[in-house]
C-alpha cells in the first residue's frame, strides 16, 4: 500500500521533534499541513506532479517525502495518529457515501471576532450559505476562557442583537439560512458552567466545553456525568480535549458518560477541527452502541475553516452513526424543539 497523507504527516512530526531552529518549525507545520492536502502525496507523484504543489512543501522536504513514499519506514505508525482522518481519506470517505453531505443542515460549533474568531458573524454567515447550509450557531466563548476574549452577559446579550439584524440582513438578501444564538460555555471540573443560566436559557442552543485540567491521568467519568446533568447545556463539546501531536486528552469510562446522554436526550459533539477530530472514530462506536445524539460542528475561527465538516461527516460515516441519531440533519424547527425537549427534562 503507498504512504497516505496521515503516514506522512507523523513521519514529518517525528523529524521535527528531533530537528532544531527553523527547520523543525518547517517540519512541524508541514506535519499539519498533510493532513490537509486534499489530494494524497503519493498520487501526486504517481500523475507526475511536484510535490511542491502541497501546502507546507518546499524542494528539501519534497525529496524527503519523494524517499519515503518510494521506500516507506519500516517502523509501525503511532497509533494514535491512526485516530485523525486527513482530508483526503474524509472526502474519500463522503464521495463514497454521497447521502451523508446531503442530510447536513448546519453547523453548530463556530466563532467570531466577539471572541477568539477570525471573522465577524455575517462573513462566516455568508460562507455558511455557500456551503447550501440552512442554519448555523454561533458558538463563542463565554466569560470563564479570558485567553479567548470570552463573552460576560452583557457582551452575549449584545452579539444576540447582532444576531437579530444578522438575519433580517439575510432575508433581505434572498438568502435563507438562519444565524443561531449559541455559545461554547466554559465547563469548571465539577461540570458548572461560567455564565448566568437565566442568561443561556435564551439561546438556541448551548454547548459546555472543557477548557482546563485536560492532562489529568486518572478516570474522569464523574466529571463528564456532572457535565451532563447540567440543565443549561445540550451539547458536550469536543469531549476529551485532546489535540494532534500535543495532548492526548481525557479518559473516562465512556460506555456510561454515552449511556448517561441517552438518558438525558443530549447530544455529544464530533468536533471537527483538524486538530481535534474530537470525538474520535473508536469512542464514536461506543457512542453509536448507546444511542447518544451526536451533534457536528467544525469549530471554526476563519470561514475556510468550515471545510472542516467533512473531518465530522466522515467520522461519522465511519462509525456508522445512524443519521436519525444526528441533530445537524433535523430541519432548524426541530432541532429547537429537541432544545426545547431537553430543557423540559
Amino acid at each position: 500500500m503507498p504512504l497516505d497523507n496521515g503516514r506522512i504527516a507523523s513521519l514529518l512530526a517525528r523529524e521535527g521533534a528531533s530537528a532544531r531552529g527553523h527547520l523543525a518549525l518547517a517540519l512541524k507545520r508541514a506535519s499539519r499541513s498533510a493532513r490537509l492536502w486534499p489530494d494524497e502525496a503519493a498520487d501526486l507523484i504517481a500523475a507526475g506532479r511536484p510535490l511542491t504543489e502541497l501546502q507546507g512543501i518546499g524542494p528539501n522536504l519534497s525529496k524527503l517525502i519523494a524517499g519515503w513514499i518510494k521506500s516507506p519506514p519500516s517502523e509501525p505508525p503511532d497509533p494514535e495518529s491512526l485516530e485523525f482522518l486527513t482530508m483526503a481519506q474524509a472526502k474519500r470517505v463522503l464521495a463514497e457515501n454521497p447521502l451523508w453531505s446531503g442530510k447536513l443542515k448546519g453547523d453548530l460549533h463556530m466563532h467570531t471576532d466577539w471572541s477568539d474568531g477570525s471573522a465577524t458573524v455575517y462573513q462566516m454567515a455568508t460562507a455558511a450559505c455557500e456551503c447550501g447550509y440552512d442554519y448555523i450557531g454561533i458558538t463563542d466563548h463565554t466569560k470563564g476562557l479570558k485567553i479567548a476574549r470570552g463573552l460576560d452577559e452583557s457582551r452575549l446579550d449584545a452579539q444576540g442583537e447582532e444576531i437579530c439584524a444578522v438575519n433580517k440582513l439575510l432575508r433581505n438578501q434572498g438568502l435563507e439560512l438562519e444565524v443561531l444564538r449559541s455559545a461554547e460555555v466554559n465547563l469548571s471540573v465539577d461540570g458548572e458552567v461560567d455564565i448566568d443560566r437565566a442568561i443561556l436559557a435564551k439561546l438556541d442552543v448551548v454547548l459546555g466545553s472543557f477548557h482546563s485540567a485536560l492532562r489529568k491521568q486518572e478516570i474522569q467519568t464523574a466529571r463528564f456525568l456532572a457535565a451532563l446533568r447540567n440543565p443549561a447545556i445540550q451539547i458536550l463539546g469536543h469531549p476529551q480535549g485532546r489535540v494532534y501531536n500535543y495532548r492526548a486528552g481525557l479518559e473516562a469510562e465512556w460506555s456510561r458518560v454515552f449511556a448517561e446522554a441517552a438518558r438525558l436526550d443530549k447530544a455529544v459533539e464530533i468536533d471537527g477541527y483538524a486538530d481535534r477530530q474530537d470525538l474520535k472514530i473508536s469512542l464514536l462506536k461506543i457512542a453509536k452502541r448507546e444511542g447518544v445524539r451526536i451533534s457536528l460542528g467544525t469549530d471554526a475561527h476563519h470561514p475556510w475553516q468550515l471545510i472542516f465538516m467533512n473531518f465530522s461527516l466522515a467520522a461519522a460515516c465511519l462509525a456508522e452513526i445512524q443519521p436519525d441519531r444526528i441533530v445537524n440533519f433535523l430541519s432548524a424547527h426541530d432541532l429547537k424543539a429537541w432544545v426545547k425537549s431537553v430543557r423540559g427534562r
